[in-house]
């Protein structure tokens, strides 16, 4: 009996089974590129110091094996609070760039007025232009509003800064609906704000799309929490990190069991959004 695999490529000419061989050895050695620093990482994290820099790409073993980064972790720095201030500030942000990003979205896909092409083009400006350029204004803007060194600084930062990718590929998605289910809800009565609700169900493809997007760099960026919140109440996770990386000494065990503690819940809401990421790329690549 034949494997799903071979029947597949009997579909496919020689030459078409070599470049798709040849595409999908490509896709390998890419992933296996981008999974080893993880890797690394992750067996590292539960070794000594010694063996870190000994043998760092073996397995831990009986003599090898340490949980001293994990324990220093949790005793010597408020891990929990970072990772409470991490994930206010990334849920914070991603609810408001869905809620205003499809809100936007709507309005421009929807509604036909003077500026409107000019609108979107604007908005999608702010895909090519790095927020960090003008971190001194935003910190001046932060200051005369009495927000500096809050959570809330950051979340209005990375919603500022999200908002545009968020317009860009949701409003392409939304016009995609068909007018007519939007136009029979209108002769039923239903309002725009019902209407608007009703197609968000249909472009939740779009929307996991988003999300991935912007959670990843939200979660992992230093630089506005080391610039807008750097107290030790209001660190982050990777800015916590680096309280164990010093000019002179540096606590290796700590520092990558706190960078695998990190990965976790990026991990999780991947995991959670994966597949509507997928559905994303592939109905925008088929559109």
């Amino acid at each position: 009996m034949s494997s799903p695999v071979t029947t597949f490529l009997r579909r496919f000419r020689p030459a078409q089974k070599a470049q798709l061989m040849a595409a999908h050895a490509i896709l390998l050695a890419y992933t296996a590129l981008a999974l080893f620093p993880i890797v690394l990482i992750l067996i590292n994290s539960f070794k000594t110091r010694k063996a870190i820099f000994k043998t760092p790409y073996a397995l831990p073993n009986k003599e090898t094996w340490s949980l001293v980064g994990y324990e220093t972790v949790w005793e010597r720095a408020n891990f929990p609070d970072y990772f409470r201030n991490s994930l206010i500030v990334t849920l914070g942000a991603l609810a408001l760039i869905l809620l205003f990003g499809t809100m936007a979205a709507w309005a421009l896909s929807e509604y036909r007025f003077p500026g409107n092409n000019l609108m979107g083009l604007y908005l999608a400006l702010g895909i090519m232009i790095p927020i960090r350029l003008g971190t001194v204004s935003i910190l001046r803007l932060c200051v005369r509003l009495g927000i500096v060194d809050t959570l809330l600084a950051l979340i209005l930062v990375y919603t500022a800064s999200g908002l545009p990718l968020a317009i860009f590929v949701l409003t392409n998605f939304m016009k995609q609906v068909p007018r007519d289910l939007k136009d029979a809800a209108r002769v039923d009565g239903a309002s725009e704000y019902r209407i608007y609700r009703m197609i968000l169900p249909l472009v939740r493809p779009a929307i996991g799309t988003v999300a991935v997007f912007n959670m990843i760099p939200i979660w992992n960026d230093l630089w506005f929490p080391l610039i807008l919140a750097p107290s030790e109440r209001n660190k982050t996770v990777t800015l916590g990190a680096q309280t164990f990386l010093g000019q002179f000494v540096s606590d290796w065990n700590a520092v990558l069991a706190s960078l695998t503690l990190s990965a976790v819940p990026v991990v999780i809401l991947y995991i959670i959004f994966s597949r509507q990421l997928i559905r994303g790329l592939t109905a925008g690549a088929v559109k």
